[in-house]
């Protein structure tokens, strides 16, 4: 076959295939929210100071290396918490809370202890099926004790899976869109 009719015959058929997709059949890549700052404020039940758990990653993946603020929660006592997520790398910051609001039925929260931590969240929200959130928590401190608490993120969990409405992430399925680990200690 000639050069000229082998290059002919690749143009068809790429033009063929572009110009046959129906619009139904592009694909369109999702492009994922960046996720630069965590704050989990928790207000003590009765009234008291606030505190705040903060993850800060201003570049995202660049060279600088987040920080992390864990706090100090009082003993026997139980917080109402909020979590604010943020993209700072645009002026002004994206709130990307309201994002996962728009979009709950495609997110979760995760929340586990280690480290002897006597702490237990629970849900205090939910999405419009019925299915838990995280972006409310309420936090019941038990004893003294310090160890790590993690938060995750889970963009299209499998709600419906053993365990998951009860904040078991084993069985979730989906993408993580940010974890963070916060040091707490309960005094």
């Amino acid at each position: 076959m000639s050069l000229h009719k082998f290059s002919i015959l690749a143009f068809l058929t790429v033009a063929t295939v572009f110009f046959s997709c129906e619009d139904d059949d592009v694909f369109v890549p999702v492009v994922e929210e960046l996720i630069t700052n965590v704050t989990v404020d928790l207000t003590p039940q009765g009234g008291g100071d606030v505190v705040s758990l903060v993850f800060s990653d201003p570049d995202g993946d660049g060279a600088i290396e987040p920080t992390i603020t864990g706090g100090t929660l009082a003993a026997n006592t139980t917080y109402d918490a909020a979590i604010t997520l943020l993209n700072e790398s645009e002026t002004p910051a994206e709130d990307i809370t309201e994002e996962i609001e728009e979009e709950q039925e495609e997110h979760q929260f995760f929340f586990s202890t280690a480290g002897g931590l006597d702490l237990v969240v629970n849900y205090a929200d939910q999405d419009a099926d019925g299915n838990p959130l995280g972006l409310a928590t309420t936090y019941v401190c038990g004893a003294s004790s310090s160890g790590d608490l993690t938060v995750i993120l889970r963009h299209e969990p499998n709600k419906d899976a053993v365990g998951v409405k009860d904040g078991d992430i084993t069985n979730a399925g989906g993408e993580t869109d940010i974890e963070v680990i916060f040091p707490i200690t309960i005094q």
